[in-house]
C-alpha cells in the first residue's frame, strides 16, 4: 500500500527539545501537501518537553499572534511508523518555511549543509545515543514523587552479557522498531549503571544521520511505554549516575567521495583538513555550548568523574577529551565531539558542530597541541576551559556573531531567550523538580 492511498499519514516537525510534534492528515491528501506544506505555530519552538510555553520574542510575547507558518513536508523522509497499523503508519519529517525557517532546527541543519555542498564538502555522520531503561511507568512516577525509582538492572554493567541477554527481548524489540522507522542501529550495548544503555547511529549522510537520531529518541520513548517502562535521555537523572551523553562522529569527503581527513605521510595520518576542522572546533564551539547542553539538567553532566569533557580538548584516542581522534584508515578516520549532552537536539548539535568544523577549514584555523595523558586531570587538558554554567553559555550564544553567521540572528535571539526563561523557572529547584520536567520527555 502506498502512502497516497493509506489511510491517514502523519507529517511532523522536530521541536527546539528534539520531540516530535506533528497530526495524522488523510492519505490521499498527501500529494498537495508535498506541494504546498500544512500551517503550524512556531509555538512549538517555544515549549518546554512538558509544554510550558517558555518566553521567546515574536512567538509568545505581548506581539505574538500565535499564527501559522507553513511546513515544507520533505518527501524523501517518508518511513513508517511500527506501533501503527500498515494503513495509518506512513510518517514524513517537514520543517518550517518563511521567518520561522530561521529557528527551526531542520531548517537550520539544511543551511550548514548548504554551506558544505557549496565548499564541495560531503559530511558523514553517525551518532551515539546514551539513556536509561526504567521499570516505571507515567503513574508509578507519579505516584513515587519521582523519587527512589528503579532501574531496568540494578548494577554498574557496562558490556555485561548477562544483562544484555536477559534483556534480549528488549533489545529485539528495539531492532523490530528501527527496521520500519529506517534506522541504521549500528550497535547497542550495556553502559555503566544500572539501566543504562547506549545505541549507536550507523553513519551516513548527514541530515539522515540527524533524522534517524531523532526518530530513535522519540519511539523508543514509545517502546518503552508499551512495554510498561520508560526511556529517560536526562544528562543526570541522579546524582548517583553516570551521565549520559550524546556524541557525534564526523567525516569528510570531496565531491568524488575521495576521504579528506586522511593524510597517509603526515603525523597521525591527520590531513590539513582535519587538523584545520579540529582547529574550527576548539575556536568556534565555546561560544555555542548552550547548544550541547541546553537545559538546567545538562549542566549536572560536567560534574568530577563523570567522564564529560573538562575543556575544548582533542586528542588521539583520547576519551578524556572533547574531540577525540579516531580511526586506523581513510575511511575511518574521523573525530568524535564528545560535547553534546543526551538532550541535547541532534539537528543543532550536529549543525553546530558542521559549522565550526567548516569555518576552520575556510579560516585554516590551527588547533591547540593534543592532550596527551588523562585530560581530567587539572592542567592536563589543552584548549578553551568550558563555561561556568548555563548562564554563563547563554551570555556566549547571545555575543556570538559566529553563531549568527552560521546558524541565524534569529536562532541566537529566540535560543537564549527560551533558555533565560527555564533557568528563571528552575531558580531555587531540585533535582526532583528537574526530573518532573524532563524525565518522561526530556
Amino acid at each position: 500500500m502506498s502512502e497516497t492511498h493509506s489511510r491517514f499519514a502523519t507529517i511532523a516537525i522536530v521541536d527546539t527539545n528534539g520531540l516530535l510534534r506533528g497530526q495524522k492528515v488523510r492519505g490521499s491528501e498527501i500529494p498537495s501537501l508535498l506541494e504546498q506544506g500544512p500551517g503550524m505555530s512556531p509555538v512549538q519552538l517555544a515549549l518546554d518537553p512538558t509544554d510550558d510555553i517558555l518566553d521567546m520574542p515574536g512567538v509568545t510575547d505581548d506581539s505574538a499572534d500565535f499564527h501559522d507558518a507553513e511546513l515544507s513536508v520533505d518527501a524523501a523522509s517518508l518511513r513508517h511508523i511500527p506501533f501503527e497499523r500498515d494503513e495509518d503508519s506512513p510518517l514524513y519529517l517537514a520543517q518550517f518555511t518563511g521567518e520561522a525557517a530561521d529557528f527551526c532546527p531542520r531548517s537550520l541543519l539544511r543551511r550548514v549543509l548548504d554551506r558544505a555542498r557549496d565548499m564541495g564538502l560531503t559530511p558523514k555522520v553517525g551518532f551515539e545515543l546514551e539513556f536509561t531503561l526504567f521499570d516505571e511507568t507515567p503513574r508509578s512516577l507519579a505516584a513515587k514523587g519521582f523519587d527512589r525509582l528503579d532501574t531496568a538492572t540494578q548494577h554498574p554493567s557496562h558490556d555485561l552479557l548477562i544483562y544484555q541477554a536477559a534483556q534480549a527481548d528488549f533489545y529485539a524489540a528495539v531492532a523490530d522498531m528501527c527496521g520500519p522507522l529506517g534506522i541504521g542501529l549500528g550497535k547497542m550495548h550495556e553502559e555503566i549503571g544500572g539501566g543504562f544503555m547506549e545505541a549507536c547511529v550507523a553513519a551516513t549522510t548527514a541530515l539522515e544521520a540527524a533524522d534517524q537520531s531523532a526518530l530513535f529518541k522519540n519511539f523508543i520513548r514509545v517502546l518503552a511505554m508499551q512495554r510498561g517502562q520508560t526511556v529517560c535521555f536526562m544528562p543526570r537523572w541522579s546524582e548517583e549516575a553516570d551521565s549520559q551523553s550524546s556524541h557525534i562522529h564526523v567525516s569528510l569527503s570531496d565531491r568524488d567521495g575521495t576521504p579528506l581527513f586522511w593524510n597517509g605521510d603526515a603525523p597521525g595520518k591527520i590531513s590539513d583538513t582535519f587538523r584545520y576542522f579540529i582547529g574550527g572546533l576548539q575556536k568556534n564551539l565555546p561560544a555555542m555550548m548552550l547548544i550541547f547542553a541546553p537545559t538546567v539538567n545538562s549542566w549536572r553532566r560536567f560534574a568530577e568523574g563523570t567522564f564529560a569533557p573538562p575543556a575544548f580538548s582533542w586528542g588521539v584516542e583520547n576519551r578524556t577529551t572533547a574531540f577525540r581522534v579516531v580511526g586506523h584508515a581513510p575511511r575511518l578516520l574521523r573525530v568524535e565531539n564528545r560535547l553534546p549532552c543526551s538532550d541535547a537536539n541532534p539537528y543543532l548539535a550536529l549543525a553546530a558542530t558542521l559549522a565550526a568544523g567548516l569555518a576552520g577549514i575556510r579560516d585554516k584555523t590551527e588547533p591547540t597541541d593534543p592532550t596527551r595523558g588523562n585530560g581530567y586531570v587539572p592542567g592536563v587538558a589543552a584548549g578553551p576551559a568550558l563555561p561556568g554554567g548555563m548562564t554563563a553559555a547563554i551570555d556566549a550564544l547571545r555575543g556570538s556573531s559566529f553563531a549568527a553567521e552560521w546558524l541565524s540572528p534569529r536562532f541566537v535571539e529566540t535560543f537564549t531567550a527560551t533558555r533565560t526563561h527555564q533557568v528563571s523557572r528552575f531558580t531555587g529547584k531540585t533535582l526532583i523538580d528537574e526530573r518532573r520536567r524532563f524525565f518522561e520527555l526530556g
